[in-house]
């Protein structure tokens, strides 16, 4: 009863538009007032906790996205993938989907991609025939393959909280990111398929063929660095961590050397930004890792665990209950604050049914890019439509399309088929 009414209030003080950290503040002030707790002994157990070098990749995976949008490396993306895809109507539509998985691939967050591919794809997609507020909705949805494709900050989050291997966790999602791509580019198609493109370009086979070693070229330094983070990974040669790292230290030169759009007061701003969304998400994983423990202390994941066991039998059942629930909380809580204080708590029922943690990890992403972009919170679909400049009513419709046919299957296909999930992990060893 006393993590119910922590969490709840959590909801209602963020929905009341109380900061996310200040709420986690005061669902731990509830629950040790419930649980007759010093918070001031289990305040050293969340400090300790976040003094970890897995975490330390966090803020080195977010440096890494600004400084790809400041130093020019995003731009050469997206005109690669346009000029890969081509420039049809459908094609640019499948563009912004595709320019956004190769961006989740580098920097692992959703709003870094919002921010880069929005304003470089907006304006050129209107010329195209599109709308802006479908393409603020592809975007919206698009963008949160950030927390699918590794390396993802969701996952890193996810690993942390749970005490799995970040790489495990990585491997988990990429399934249901190919399939989610692929599912947004065939609705694109769909919709996009015999409406008139008012600024198509009719290129020859040579000429697109030189259009794309063009783009290619000037997009190399860029395209080498996921190839750089995850064949570094998973070829052993260092840790995610050390990788996040790497990948700042590669985009600094290649942004003030190579593309030359990178200066030191831009630079400056860079630190500031990703300081800045690092030091909240840190805080909100202090205050989740003090209640986490209080959970564990009050024996609270156990009865939770019962109580499902109890209302349902069937392990079906019980994983559709597990997924209304994230979309629930997604749809009024951001990714981070989903992750951090969900994930440890319901992971004991997910092991009691016999499902893997790091299956349980690709759900609760599949599920929090539902959540993400659904009213009333719906922090990605918000700023989609602030870059998109259109108002939210409009974008609702098309948002809610995208997520009905699109992100929902690839959800109900991870939840219910784990080898999507499982696959890639036991093919690396992580898992048996």
């Amino acid at each position: 009863m006393g993590a119910l009414l922590a969490i709840a209030a959590v909801v209602v003080l963020m929905m009341i538009g109380v900061p996310v950290v200040f709420s986690f503040a005061a669902m731990t002030l509830i629950l040790s007032i419930v649980y007759d707790v010093d918070v001031s002994s289990l305040m050293t157990t969340g400090f300790w906790s976040v003094n970890s070098l897995i975490l330390l990749a966090l803020p080195l995976f977010v440096m890494t996205g600004y400084l790809m949008q400041a130093g020019g490396l995003a731009s050469r993306l997206v005109n690669f993938v346009e000029a890969l895809v081509g420039k049809s109507r459908s094609g640019m539509g499948t563009s912004m989907v595709m320019a956004c998985g190769v961006f989740g691939a580098i920097s692992g967050t959703a709003s870094a991609a919002v921010a880069s591919i929005g304003t470089i794809m907006i304006g050129p997609m209107e010329k195209h025939g599109y709308k802006r507020e479908y393409t603020s909705a592809l975007l919206g949805i698009s963008s949160l393959l950030g927390l699918l494709i590794p390396p993802s900050i969701t996952m890193i989050l996810y690993a942390v909280v749970t005490r799995q291997s970040v790489a495990a966790c990585f491997l988990a999602t990429i399934g249901p990111g190919i399939l989610l791509i692929f599912m947004l580019c065939f609705m694109n198609w769909l919709k996009m398929r015999n409406h008139p493109d008012p600024a198509a370009e009719k290129l020859s086979f040579n000429s697109r063929m030189q259009n794309i070693g063009n783009t290619g070229w000037k997009a190399l330094p860029a395209l080498v660095l996921p190839v750089i983070i995850l064949g570094g990974i998973y070829g052993g040669v260092f840790t995610p961590t050390e990788a996040a790292a790497i990948a700042v230290v590669y985009s600094i030169p290649v942004g003030m050397f190579i593309y030359r759009e990178l200066n030191l007061k831009a630079m400056g701003r860079c630190f500031i930004e990703a300081a800045a969304t690092t030091g909240v998400i840190m805080v909100i994983l202090v205050f989740s890792f003090v209640a986490s423990r209080i959970f564990t202390f009050e024996r609270v994941p156990q009865e939770l665990t019962d109580v499902l066991m109890d209302l349902f039998k069937d392990k079906i059942m019980i994983l559709l209950v597990v997924n209304i629930f994230l979309i629930l909380l997604g749809m009024i809580m951001d990714d981070v604050s989903v992750v951090a204080i969900i994930s440890p708590l319901l992971l004991p029922v997910m092991v009691h049914i016999g499902v893997e943690p790091v299956h349980f990890a690709a759900i609760v992403g599949t599920s929090v890019v539902i959540g993400c972009n659904s009213p009333p919170m719906a922090p990605i679909l918000f700023m989609t439509c602030r870059i998109g400049n259109v108002g939210m009513s409009q974008v609702i419709k098309p948002a809610l399309s995208f997520m009905f046919f699109a992100a929902l299957p690839v959800m109900l296909v991870t939840t219910y088929w784990s080898p999507l999930a499982l696959y890639l992990p036991k093919l690396f060893g992580y898992i048996d």
